[in-house]
């Protein structure tokens, strides 16, 4: 491929959709923490001072939504006062009765995309690995500097030349603030404390660094805008590079396809990668409904790989096992993990157990 720019953006934890991400997370995580063979799909809306908590809960946890809730808005950073109205029933019998029979099978119909490649260290395209790190910088600067407030959202245009990137052509940080800070004194701030620290190397003359272009960002989270559960999916899987599935994460169980199976997606493409089979991997997959195993297996190496793409999906084969049951164990899924993959993607994070290294049999 000739030269191209492709953009990835990210966003911090005061974004009013990652604060319902996170509140649905922390939900699930202790529902996990009681039970580990919860059932859960419990979302939250937010707007203004109202937060809305629903869905469906099939567990023995006692689980107090308001108190969570509440408690995920003073860890962002949020001091106003908040009202919490829930509406949780449980799992419908139909659905249950599909998900637990004598083999454990998946909770939905869906498909679901992995992705991995060599731009980086953590095997993530470059422009989502710099947005999610120029968001993590952005959330640690601003808890030290009280200018700053919670919500915010970085983007980074890499240019590229034969698939290979070559620098970055454009950043884009906007940041909520506090009145009274000036323009100059914010991008002075953002530049010298957020974007040299993440990108510097990657910076030439030429590239654009724009801090809040549209000025001032004082109103942000929940009083600028309205926010849900599972709307952030390209921030959350690979910032465009790759197809996305048809749902999002945040807010489910294992025993949900659309993020199990994402994970062991990932997990499967990021050890071709890291075992050296391939630079780019691409999978998908597909489920049914009360069925184990998935209703089909698709891998594209985009030309990358010494193997043909029917040859390495049979190294994938005899190498992985895409039953329900198995992503759950090999994975260790059942406990409270998920708060920790709200922020900054889902997937490039070196504790979580998809990104673990698996040696491959060829």
């Amino acid at each position: 491929m000739a030269k191209h720019y492709f953009t990835s953006e990210s966003v911090t934890s005061g974004h009013p959709d990652k604060i319902c991400d996170l509140i649905a997370d922390s939900i699930l995580d202790e529902a996990l923490r009681q039970d580990p063979n919860a059932h859960m799909a419990v979302e939250a809306t937010i707007k203004d001072d109202l937060i809305l908590v629903y869905g469906e809960a099939s567990t023995r946890a006692d689980i107090n939504y308001e108190q969570i809730a509440l408690s995920v808005m003073k860890q962002i950073g949020y001091e106003e006062e908040y009202h919490v109205i829930i509406k949780v029933n449980a799992q419908s019998a139909e659905i249950s009765s599909a998900v637990e029979n004598d083999t454990l099978c998946a909770g939905d119909q869906g498909i679901m995309f992995g992705y991995a490649c060599s731009e980086t260290e953590e095997l993530m395209p470059y422009p989502i690995s710099a947005a999610h790190k120029l968001a993590a910088k952005l959330e640690e600067v601003r808890r030290q500097d009280p200018r700053l407030r919670p919500d915010g959202k970085t983007q980074v245009t890499c240019e590229y030349d034969d698939s290979r990137m070559k620098r970055i052509d454009t950043v884009v940080v906007s940041t909520q603030h506090t009145e009274g800070i000036t323009q100059k004194e914010l991008y002075d701030l953002i530049r010298e404390k957020v974007i040299l620290p993440v990108c510097g190397s990657d910076i030439d003359e030429k590239t654009r660094i724009l801090v809040n272009p549209s000025g001032s960002f004082v109103l942000g989270g929940s009083w600028g805008d309205s926010g849900t559960t599972g709307r952030k999916i390209v921030v959350d899987s690979y910032g465009g590079f790759a197809p996305i599935g048809g749902g999002c994460f945040s807010s489910k169980d294992p025993t949900k396809v659309d993020r199990s199976a994402a994970y062991y997606a990932r997990y499967v493409c990021r050890n071709i990668v890291a075992n050296g089979l391939a630079d780019r991997c691409q999978l998908q997959l597909s489920y049914a409904i009360g069925r184990a195993e998935p209703t089909s297996v698709y891998l594209k190496s985009f030309g990358t790989s010494a193997y043909t793409d029917e040859e390495l999906l049979a190294i994938v084969m005899k190498n992985f096992d895409f039953s329900v049951s198995n992503i759950i164990s090999e994975l260790d899924l059942r406990r409270p993990i998920y708060a920790a993959t709200v922020n900054y993607g889902h997937f490039g994070k070196k504790d979580l157990p998809w990104e673990q290294f698996k040696k491959i049999t060829v």
